[in-house]
């Protein structure tokens, strides 16, 4: 069976060097979604950037996801009120909201706004909904109870749509940006590894690194900071009729899916079946998760599928699902933004932006509450 992630079957589009003789004024590490959107933006901004992805762009956690493009952070967003505060957290929401916006600008048929559906499982789930439900319409964020599908009636109890959400083929998304930050004067080098021993020799005036789920292998000194997860999806054979509009989750992430516009299923989650084993950096499916999203799709669907494609992700996770943007407080030289704790489609797309328009002298508002500074005991201890 097929490893290889249902986005990345189709053959990438060569993008080269153009200038590499010329020193850069930021090289940019990791060729997912942060690192193209914030060389992009850097480039748009008349900086010279490099950047360097150690093996295709979007073959890491850009490439390897579910293809959800969702608005927020790592957590509902009444949670995000009490541990944020009130206008911190929305912040954080209009934020990604805008990013959505931008998505849609540039990614062209890569992008499909959908909406997404939250459903309850149970009445403690249903209870949660309703307090992040509350809390949206209380700071004049679209959402609204939605009717359940007849095939999921018999499992959840309630459905919560939050409208402005979509679907996204992120390969061919992150591809685009790539081929856009290209155009505008950036370089790309695909196949080149950056180790942790080699940052500090970069010669650039700012280095960003954007590696999500294998940060702490290029800074060290984030090792208990951003930490690797695994997540794992599995693709079906198109099915004999469209069931599902829009992308679902339900048990608060741990089972999502959505059906694509060919009636092809792409299911993932249950990474709660074996936590121990799915906290690794290691891109590789297990029978143990492969045989439970199997199960998903039998209930579902009603009727076993054939499975096309098994892949897995490894995204960064972070101890308050916050991810840490900004300059690196243990070198003057160095960004990092990565972090997203599963939510980086969407957030990765808006944090390069953020670093980019620092790097080029501007004071984005949003990056005090991602600042790696608030981490700095952590760092002074690893």
């Amino acid at each position: 069976m097929r490893t290889t992630p249902y986005w990345l079957a189709d053959e990438p589009e060569p993008l080269g060097l153009r200038n590499g003789r010329i020193r850069p004024d930021v090289v940019v590490i990791g060729g997912g979604v942060t690192g193209c959107a914030c060389a992009l933006a850097l480039a748009e901004r008349g900086l010279r950037v490099r950047l360097l992805e150690a093996a295709e762009v979007a073959s890491g956690a850009s490439g390897r996801n579910g293809g959800f493009a969702l608005r927020g952070g790592a957590m509902p967003y009444d949670r995000a009120r009490r541990q944020l505060g009130h206008e911190a957290a929305r912040e954080l929401w209009a934020l990604t909201e805008r990013a959505l916006d931008r998505i849609e600008e540039l990614a062209g048929d890569a992008f499909r706004r959908t909406g997404s559906l939250r459903l309850a499982a149970g009445a403690d789930e249903a209870e949660t909904l309703a307090a992040e439900q509350d809390a949206l319409r209380e700071d004049g964020f679209a959402v609204e109870c939605a009717e359940l599908p007849p095939r999921l009636a018999a499992r959840f109890s309630v459905a919560l749509l939050h409208p402005h959400d979509g679907a996204i083929h992120p390969v061919r998304w992150v591809r685009k940006l790539a081929a856009r930050a290209v155009a505008a004067g950036a370089d790309v080098a695909e196949g080149v590894r950056v180790r942790a021993s080699d940052v500090d020799a970069l010669d650039a005036e700012a280095i960003v690194v954007a590696t999500e789920g294998a940060t702490r292998a290029v800074l060290p000194e984030l090792h208990a900071s951003v930490w690797p997860l695994r997540g794992q999806m599995l693709a079906t054979e198109p099915l004999p009729e469209r069931v599902f509009a829009r992308p679902h989750y339900a048990r608060e992430g741990y089972d999502y899916w959505q059906q694509l516009p060919d009636r092809r299923l792409v299911v993932g989650g249950r990474r709660d079946v074996s936590f121990e084993t799915e906290e690794t950096d290691v891109d590789a499916t297990t029978g143990l998760i492969q045989s439970q999203l199997e199960s998903l799709v039998r209930d579902l669907v009603g009727t076993p599928a054939r499975i096309t494609h098994r892949w897995s992700g490894v995204w960064g996770e972070t101890r308050d699902r916050l991810p840490l943007v900004g300059r690196l407080p243990t070198r003057d030289r160095v960004w990092v933004a990565a972090g997203y704790s599963g939510h980086g489609n969407v957030l990765g797309f808006a944090c390069g932006e953020l670093v980019a328009r620092a790097i080029a002298g501007e004071r984005p508002p949003e990056l005090a509450l991602l600042d790696p500074a608030r981490l700095q005991l952590e760092l002074r201890q690893a």
